[in-house]
């Protein structure tokens, strides 16, 4: 999400951050590209101008042009109001009710609500540890009661059944009673899926809203239709109580507009975005980080956190030991670190989160993709064990039956090779107390990436 206007951002930022003074001739300049930028990233009119305008107050004020680094103060007011615009900080969900806490989940069909059910189950129960239950109130679609029912076991969470003869007041009647039963803690509740804001579908929502009395209502919007996302979940609004919105599909979305425009237009918080089709693809929304982002500053607090959290720490653990202790780095070590890569979501993921980065070029960008990350597993896992622990055994007839065995070309198995050379020498240097010279070479290769300089 947002890389053209993360470009587009971060060259007018660049512009600004060497010089010593600013005027407001330049300033204007500055934001009017500023402006064209978010229009381009489908973010709506009035938005815009709102931000526009609220920049250029400060900027021309005391705050900039009086600063000693005009250009990192116009920088900090800009990410100042683009986190401002998003909702200043993360609005976490209030389950400070009589369990169970009742979730209600609203949105138009195709925008992921039911995936988006299992998603927040899972995120629930893994990261805050309550017993949750799923039920579906889509009685207009018995394959989505059925899909449910799937991503329920998937995500290890409870299921209570219904069907398409019932009403979606009986329904929620009777999964709360289940619910109540079993001690649970949170009811997540899926809604039929509206084409658009149907006046007899509405009604129907309201029932049940009232019947549930839910201490969360959530609208799920596809973040890809852009700022005609937070038009309808406007015109939700107005219907329904709603206490904050989770955007979907931020992975396909190169421009980011919904994610600008929601806050603004609705006045509900952004609760949660999701960036995937997997069950754990769900991530609590940050506007602070998020403005980091945009302007290519990275977001270096989410991805200490998702390495904390994805990351398996006894395998880091036996790494540390090896290393310290002055053995070998070998290609089965080598295969572990590109798994953990992987679960982390890979090259793209950790690249976006990183400092400088939102500057890289698109042509660098696109060569950084998992499938050559999948590539290197698989030729790893073409050669022995014995082979994986004595790399200098693989001379030309082992590399050749191994790059057969893997589906690749020679020549992708003598690179392969390489890089683990490069990273055993650099595991070694750590070994032997060699961060410096290590931290050293782990630049040179950032810059040949294409990344920060400095």
């Amino acid at each position: 999400m947002f890389e053209s206007l993360s470009q587009r951002l971060s060259s007018t930022v660049d512009r600004l951050r060497g010089r010593g003074r600013l005027t407001e001739s330049n300033i204007r300049e500055s934001l009017r590209e500023v402006r064209i930028a978010l229009l381009e990233a489908d973010v709506a009119l009035p938005v815009v101008q709102a931000l526009i305008q609220r920049v250029q107050v400060r900027a021309v004020g005391q705050e900039v042009l009086k600063s000693l680094t005009p250009g990192q103060a116009l920088i900090k007011v800009v990410r100042d109001e683009l986190t401002t615009l998003m909702g200043s900080v993360n609005t976490d969900l209030n389950l400070a009710a009589a369990p169970p806490a009742i979730v209600l989940m609203a949105g138009l069909q195709g925008a992921g609500k039911t995936t988006t059910v299992a998603k927040l189950a899972r995120f629930l129960r893994e990261r805050r540890k309550k017993k949750v239950m799923v039920v579906s109130c889509d009685i207009y679609r018995p394959a989505a009661i059925e899909q449910l029912r799937t991503l329920a076991e998937q995500v290890e969470v409870m299921f209570h059944p219904s069907s398409s003869g019932q009403s979606v007041v009986d329904i929620a009647a009777s999964a709360l009673d289940a619910a109540k039963r079993n001690f649970v803690d949170v009811l997540l509740v899926d809604t039929a899926g509206r084409l658009h804001v149907d006046e007899a579908m509405m009604t129907e929502i309201k029932a049940l809203h009232a019947a549930l009395d839910p201490v969360e209502t959530l609208f799920v919007v596809d973040s890809m239709t852009g700022q005609d996302a937070a038009v309808t979940a406007k015109a939700f609004a107005e219907a329904l109580p709603l206490t904050g919105v989770v955007l979907t599909k931020t992975d396909g979305d190169a421009r980011g507009g919904a994610a600008l425009s929601v806050r603004y237009i609705t006045g509900r918080p952004i609760k949660f975005v999701g960036a995937g089709e997997k069950s754990d693809a769900l991530e609590p929304f940050h506007p602070d980080r998020l403005a980091q982002r945009i302007l290519g500053m990275g977001d270096v607090l989410s991805l200490v956190e998702e390495v904390e959290r994805k990351v398996d720490q006894e395998k880091v653990q036996k790494l540390a030991e090896k290393v310290i202790k002055g053995k070998r780095f070998d290609l089965e070590d080598m295969k572990v670190q590109l798994e953990q890569m992987v679960n982390m979501g890979g090259m793209a993921s950790l690249i976006d989160k990183l400092p400088g980065m939102g500057a890289m070029s698109e042509q660098v960008k696109s060569k950084v993709n998992d499938k050559q990350i999948h590539h290197m597993i698989a030729i790893i896992n073409s050669m022995t064990r014995k082979e994986r622990r004595h790399p200098d055994l693989l001379k030309g007839s082992r590399r050749a039956r191994i790059a057969r065995g893997s589906g690749q070309q020679p020549a992708d198995v003598n690179r392969l090779l390489k890089q683990y050379q490069q990273m055993e020498k650099m595991m070694s240097k750590l070994g032997s107390g060699g961060l410096k010279g290590m931290m050293r070479q782990m630049k040179g290769a950032m810059r040949g990436l294409g990344g920060p300089q400095g």
